[in-house]
Order: C-alpha cells, then structure tokens, then sequence
C-alpha cells in the first residue's frame, strides 16, 4: 500500500506534470512547423552555389542541366480596370509538353496571378498566397490590397533567392484604395509596380503591339482585343508559346473570364480583318 501512495507524492506529480508540458511543448513547436512552407534542400554545404554548377548555363556552358522555359503573359491598366492574356503551352525544351495550361492562378475573386518560368513553382506559391489572403481576410474582415498581397510573395521567395526557383509573375487586382493595380514579382524578390508588364519569351513580340495600340482610355472591348492581338502576336514568332489565349478582365467588383480563343482560329479571323500578317499566304 505504502509502494502505491508513493506514486502520488507532491514530487511525483511535479514530474508527471513536467513531462506533460514538455509533451505539450514539442508538439505546438512541430505543429507550427508544418505551418510553415519549407523546401527540402539537397544535403550539401553551399545549395546555391550547387545549383548554379549545374543548371546556370551562362555561366557554365558545360552545365549537365540546361532549363529552357518558354511562355507570354502579360497585363496592362486602362480606364476601365486591368486586361490580363496568356498563352497556353508548356514546354519542355523543345518538347511541347502540353498546349492547354492556364497560366492565371485565382487566388480570390478580387487577385489574379500570372504563371512564367517553372509551372510548379509559380501554381504552388500563388495558390499558398491565396491561403494567406485568405487568413488576412479573415483577421482583418477586409480584402487584402495588391501591394500586401504581392509584398506577401516576393518576402517569400526571396527567402529562396538563388536556390532553384523560377518565378516571374503578375499579381493584378482592383481594390477600393488602390484603383486598377499591378506588381511584376520574380523568384529574385523583385517587386515592381507599372501600368503594363510582358512576361517570357515571347514578351518582346507582345510588347510590340501593345506599345503601337495602348492607350489609357481604351474601350473594354478595344482592351480586349489589344490583349488577345498581342498574345496572338506572341504565339506567331516565338516558338515556345501558343495553344490558346485565355482572356481576363479586372474591374472594382472583381474579375471577370472572357474565355479561351485558339490562336489557329483567331490567327486568320484577325489576318482578314486587320489584313496584317502578310508573310502568311492563305
């Protein structure tokens, strides 16, 4: 009996109660850490200087992997809200990997976000900022701005910076304060504020038409179209981008799909209403 009491003795319990908190301790601290966003690095001294060996080809010609990416996307204010067009094709060196990718992450009905560089890379971190718009949303009882939204994201992958990520993406919406907005945001942490922004191989091809066209008070219709005609554009002369145009439209009360436009439909539709592309016979 005596054996038995002794199990509950004041420094007994003390001890139990220690081992209990200390349980408790570790699993908040393990929790929090599977909160968090994490990459798995390779188990070597300098990552980023492994990664530059083997995969920055300007540097070292010899790398043993040479990323190609290849993609257009673009946006651009105007008075009626933000126009947002994209191509669609993957690419995986000169291997046409898929022709039907969307390349605008809806992080929520007020943001969108633009996809060029590694398609993994830029789908799992704008759709892990719409949680944290999403939290925001919730603390505050308010929509998060773009410039939060956007400072968000290039906090984060400037964590990354030099480690492997390729990011180049457009984070676009309209808030109250704001009016129509745009952040160009890359996997360096950049972060730019501007009234249009191309983004991928095909960019100098879709800048092209948009600086000859825009123009601030472009009708939404002339603003749609300018955005398709410039992708359109893209897809004829850069190999690496095509498929489909996918069409948005950003307004105060949120943004708004203007559908999917197959540039081997639209390419001659357009052809024969600008009679431009004189190069092609058909």
């Amino acid at each position: 009996m005596n054996a038995i009491a002794q199990k509950f003795t004041h420094s007994n319990t003390n001890s139990v109660l220690k081992e209990i908190n200390e349980a408790k301790s570790e699993f908040a601290e393990n929790a929090q850490l599977d909160l968090a966003p994490s990459i798995q690095l390779p188990p070597i001294s300098q990552p980023t200087d492994f990664l530059r060996a083997h995969t920055d080809d300007a540097s070292n010609p010899d790398c043993k992997i040479k990323i190609a990416h290849g993609t257009t996307t673009m946006a651009f204010r105007f008075q009626g809200g933000i126009v947002v067009a994209v191509d669609s094709r993957a690419t995986q060196g000169n291997w046409i990997a898929s022709q039907t990718v969307n390349k605008v992450i809806r992080i929520n009905p007020d943001l969108l976000g633009t996809m060029a560089g590694g398609a993994a890379d830029c789908q799992y971190w704008e759709t892990w900022l719409g949680t944290q718009c999403r939290l925001h949303e919730l603390r505050e009882k308010e929509r998060i701005s773009v410039a939060a939204a956007s400072k968000i994201l290039s906090n984060l992958v400037y964590e990354y910076k030099g480690m492997g990520l390729s990011m180049g993406t457009m984070i676009c919406g309209y808030t109250k304060k704001e009016g129509p907005t745009i952040y160009y945001v890359d996997s360096d942490g950049s972060r730019l504020k501007g009234e249009m922004f191309c983004v991928g191989s095909g960019q100098t091809f879709a800048y092209g038409v948009l600086d000859s066209e825009y123009r601030w008070d472009l009708s939404v219709e002339e603003a749609l179209y300018l955005g398709k005609r410039s992708i359109l554009a893209a897809t004829h002369r850069d190999a690496y981008s095509g498929g489909s145009v996918n069409l948005y439209h950003v307004t105060e009360a949120g943004w708004v799909y203007h559908g999917n436009h197959n540039v081997g439909d639209i390419f001659w539709d357009i052809k024969e209403k600008e009679k431009s592309f004189n190069n092609v016979d058909g």
